[in-house]
Formats: C-alpha cells, structure tokens, sequence
C-alpha cells in the first residue's frame, strides 16, 4: 500500500509459542489522528512496539512512510510512553529530558541550540514553563507534557503514544486530548494512541481500530466501535444507552 504512514499486512506476534496479535492488517494515511482500543492483554502496546523496532513479529510485513522497519530514521518516529513507567526520582530537570530526546543520552552538558530546541518544544505543547523544574516535582500531567515535548522535539513524522492519560485527572485528560489534537493538526504528525477512553477515541480520533489479539474493527470512530465490533473485543458492555452515549 503507497502512500502511507503505516502498512501493515499479515502481522502476527507470539511470545513462547502464545499468539499475541494475529492476521493484522491496515494501512493509515499521512497526518491522522488514530486511537488504538481494546481490553487488557489485547496487544496494544505489543502493537506499538512492533512500530518501535523493540519487538520483531513472526510474520507479516510492515512499512512506515513507504519503508521497511530498518530503513526508518529513528527521528521520524517519536514514543511517549505511560507516565506511570517512568523513575521521577532521578536528580533532572525537565528540560533535560526533553534534550535526551535529541541526544538519546543526559546532557551532562548543554549546548544553548540545543536546549532552545528543547524549550521550544516544551512551548509547543504548554510546557515551557515548567524548563527549570526537576523531575520530582511534576504533577502527572506536567510530566506527560515534558514528555511529550521529549517525543516531538525533532520534529518527528509519526508520534506513538502509550495511553498518554494515565494518572491525569479528568481535566487534564480533557486538556491532554484537546493538546495531541492540536499539535497534530499544527504540524502534520501522524498519531497513533493507546487509550481505554472510548468518549475520546469517539471525538478526537479520525480513525480507531480496536484489538483484541485480533484486528476486530479499523475505520472510522461510529464504524470501528459500533455495538457488534464492542461486544466481540470486550464481551458484555452494558445497557445500549451506554452506547448511544458513546456514539451520538
């Protein structure tokens, strides 16, 4: 499939012997807003590892942009991972994270270009403020701010993000969707993003597909979760007033 962000055909994962994915295909275009959906253990961070490179698929072929997985520059894909992963004890600054994401290494020194590329992407998505504050101190959502600064500061074409609410707050979930879709619109990027949030898949995504070991759906958001395709990934799911709320 030409003219893609991300190819995939005839993926499948195990591991041990365990199917993990299997028979997945889709093709997503240039400058989309995609959220991944299922229940737990249903492969979706497996998903996005196999588009990081960290986890290499039994079968199948994938391509981002055109290009098979070990012809990608690494600064054309950009992963911001579950706040809840991560050590906020190490003794950093915000802004020096974010410079590991040109340097892939701590800036045990800092160049001024440098960290005015870190600033800048900080300021992107809100965060600049927060430059001089250690990591210890960030609320769970100024953490996921900076972290995010960290995936786009080179500016990359695809941006990958493993359920980027976790440990938010309502409202910063609200403003954590309502910034992803900003930027995205801004600059062009790709965006493929784990969520259980069905409400925000529904209004910010322009595509879902809904795993579940299995592709059970991928297409548009009234589409991919429509009631047969929900049952199927997470069996029983309430009261169709439930869902009427979900899809309008």
């Amino acid at each position: 499939m030409k003219n893609t962000a991300v190819s995939i055909e005839n993926m499948s994962v195990s591991f041990g012997g365990h199917p993990v994915l299997s028979d997945i295909n889709l093709g997503i275009e240039p400058e989309k807003f995609v959220a991944i959906v299922g229940p737990n253990g249903a492969g979706k961070s497996t998903f996005i590892r196999v588009l990081l490179g960290l986890v290499q698929p039994d079968a199948g072929s994938i391509k981002i942009f055109d290009r098979n997985l070990d012809d990608v520059p690494p600064h054309w894909i950009g992963y911001v991972p579950q706040v809840k992963t991560m050590d906020r004890s190490f003794p950093a600054l915000a802004v020096e994270l974010v410079l590991t994401g040109i340097l892939n290494a701590w800036p045990w020194r800092r160049r001024q270009k440098l960290r005015e590329r870190a600033v800048l992407a900080m300021d992107q998505v809100g965060a600049a403020h927060l430059e001089t504050r250690p990591l210890s101190t960030l609320s769970g959502g100024e953490l996921q701010r900076v972290c995010l600064a960290r995936s786009i500061v080179r500016e990359p074409r695809l941006v990958l993000l493993d359920e980027p609410t976790t440990g938010i707050d309502s409202v910063g979930e609200a403003d954590m969707y309502n910034l992803l879709e900003r930027y995205q619109q801004q600059s062009g990027a790709t965006i493929l993003m784990i969520t259980h949030d069905w409400h925000a898949a529904t209004h910010h995504a322009d595509l879902v597909l809904m795993l579940n070991r299995e592709q059970i759906s991928f297409g548009p958001p009234r589409e991919a979760l429509a009631e047969e395709n929900l049952r199927r990934a997470f069996g029983h799911i309430g009261h169709n007033h439930k869902l009427k709320f979900l899809l309008p």
